[in-house]
């Protein structure tokens, strides 16, 4: 059996919302803490979802897991919530698969004007070849 393969999950946030909420919004962020997270523990990132409202038995989220091999992480409760429709109903149909669920729980990191422009420029702006440095 080769290593744990993670599916990390990611808020699809608008944009409207990078002022009140800016973490929700980058999900660049989202995906780095849950590869870092994967990283420590010998654990090979797989898939990054990207997603809002997502239903539970979603095939989007089961292509190609398997049980015992797979898990999926994302960098906290409040992300799952977001890219989730129903947090308890994806984690009792983990648990049925035998698939784990994690977070992350690492503090979100805190936004800046600079920050939030950044991000801003990022997902404004990815026809004109821009990524974000």
């Amino acid at each position: 059996m080769g290593p744990v393969r993670v599916t990390a999950i990611a808020s699809l946030t608008p944009l409207e919302e990078l002022d009140a909420d800016p973490f929700l919004v980058d999900s660049r962020s989202q995906h780095a803490m849950c590869a870092r997270w994967a990283a420590e523990r010998g654990y090979v990132v797989s898939r990054e979802l990207l997603v809002r409202g997502l239903r539970a038995d979603h095939c989007v989220l089961w292509d190609g897991i398997r049980a015992g091999v797979d898990l999926f992480v994302a960098p906290s409760r409040r992300v799952l919530e977001s890219a989730l429709s129903s947090v308890e109903e994806f984690s009792a149909e983990c648990a049925r698969r035998g698939v784990r669920v994690e977070t992350v729980g690492s503090a979100e990191p805190a936004y800046d004007a600079q920050m939030k422009a950044r991000v801003h420029r990022r997902l404004s702006m990815p026809t004109a070849g821009y990524d974000g440095r």
